[in-house]
């Protein structure tokens, strides 16, 4: 894998570890600090500006039923200084339920998230089929 491609991979699992782990702190570090930010929750309408980001993830944080949202199928497109990843959404041991694209910067020489939107699927997200092992007269 393209090593920029990996970079922002890591940055994408790092936005889905803070969420994971409900930190406030390590979601603010995740974030472009000068470029313009914006976040679309599922079903919610787009909230613009840092502030008011951190402020809608600090609220979810404390939410008690707040959900353990995983990432899975995460692929970055990289155009330049800037790249988004396209992935999808669910709790653990779950079909994911919600579409996400990830959006990130190149901010003094650090990827940066500067746009979240994740929403829902039209109908659950099937589990991977596992294929059955070939017989040995199929492999001829």
């Amino acid at each position: 894998m393209d090593p920029i491609e990996r970079a922002v991979l890591d940055v994408n699992q790092a936005y889905y570890d803070a969420f994971l782990a409900r930190d406030a702190d390590a979601m603010e570090r995740i974030w472009a600090l000068s470029a313009p930010v914006a976040c679309m929750h599922p079903g919610l309408a787009p909230i613009v500006g840092r502030a008011e980001v951190m402020r809608s993830f600090r609220g979810i944080f404390a939410h008690p039923e707040a959900p353990s949202i995983v990432c899975s199928q995460a692929r970055a497109h990289v155009l330049g200084t800037s790249a988004y990843v396209t992935c999808l959404e669910g709790t653990r041991g779950e079909a994911p339920r919600l579409a996400a694209t990830n959006v990130f910067t190149l901010e003094n020489g650090r990827w940066r998230l500067v746009h979240h939107q994740a929403g829902p699927l039209t109908a659950p997200y099937p589990a991977p089929a596992r294929k059955r092992p070939a017989k040995p007269s199929e492999l001829n």
